[in-house]
């Protein structure tokens, strides 16, 4: 998302704008700064199983906020939020099957579902750029390309699945400096899983990503880097196939009123 002057540059003004319908673009390059997270939404009674899973798995599924069941508001990272309309695009899975897309959960959501907030690698996007590593889907307003892997998430429950990684192209000479900056964000992904042969984690086409945009690479010298995604809860879904999931759409944030470097360490 190129930062032009109509680009939400807080997480409150972006889910102003997806609420009100005006933002239904991917969420990167926007609100920097601040918090981005994924979003997994369970009825009450796959609650727990899917809790255990994240605590499993925190690379994939590292849990920034649960709201209690039927709450919309995520009281502790986005005050005033409603989980129903502050997404610019959803996801809705039942029994492991991609259903629909919507831009609002209103007319679907139920008084027993639990939502779970998710670091995402969005976050961690500002800190790569700011370290001058070049990220052109950053600037582009475009969606980071991401693949489903042979890695085998901990199962927990009724919840099992491969883990999705999302990809960057970076210089050969920035790869140490791109896992220093991201290694400082365990809580949203942290550092890299795999880097180069994409053919050991399961990805037999990195021109054909799972998900999000397909990205050449900007140079003969650039390394394709890896990190968990956010994403791997809708793999999970339909590996699982759980009555219901509703997701973000790949690449559409909920976006927090939390700092970036709140969640850094040193």
């Amino acid at each position: 998302m190129e930062q032009q002057a109509d680009v939400p540059r807080t997480g409150r003004e972006l889910r102003a704008a997806a609420r009100s319908g005006r933002c239904r673009r991917t969420t990167s390059g926007a609100a920097p700064d601040f918090v981005q997270t994924n979003v997994a939404i369970l009825p009450k009674e796959l609650a727990f199983d899917f809790l255990l899973f994240c605590q499993r798995n925190p690379k994939p599924c590292p849990v920034i906020e649960v709201l209690e069941a039927g709450e919309v508001e995520a009281r502790f990272s986005a005050p005033g939020s409603d989980i129903r309309t502050d997404v610019p695009l959803y996801r809705v899975y039942r029994q492991g099957r991609f259903v629909d897309e919507p831009q609002s959960l209103l007319g679907i959501w139920q008084g027993d579902l639990v939502t779970f907030l998710l670091g995402c690698s969005f976050t961690f996007e500002h800190a790569l750029v700011r370290n001058g590593i070049p990220l052109p889907h950053f600037t582009a307003g475009r969606n980071v390309s991401m693949y489903v892997t042979n890695i085998a998430c901990r199962p927990a429950g009724v919840f099992s699945g491969p883990m999705v990684v999302s990809m960057r192209w970076i210089a050969a000479d920035k790869v140490v400096r791109a896992v220093q900056a991201t290694s400082r964000f365990p809580a949203v992904h942290g550092a890299p899983v795999h880097i180069g042969d994409p053919a050991r984690i399961g990805i037999r086409d990195i021109a054909r990503p799972d998900f999000g945009d397909a990205w050449p690479p900007p140079s003969p010298d650039a390394v394709p880097v890896f990190w968990a995604c956010g994403v791997t809860p809708q793999a999970v879904a339909m590996a699982s196939k759980p009555e219901l999931m509703i997701t973000h759409a790949p690449g559409h944030m909920f976006v927090t009123d939390l700092r970036d470097e709140d969640f850094a360490v040193l």
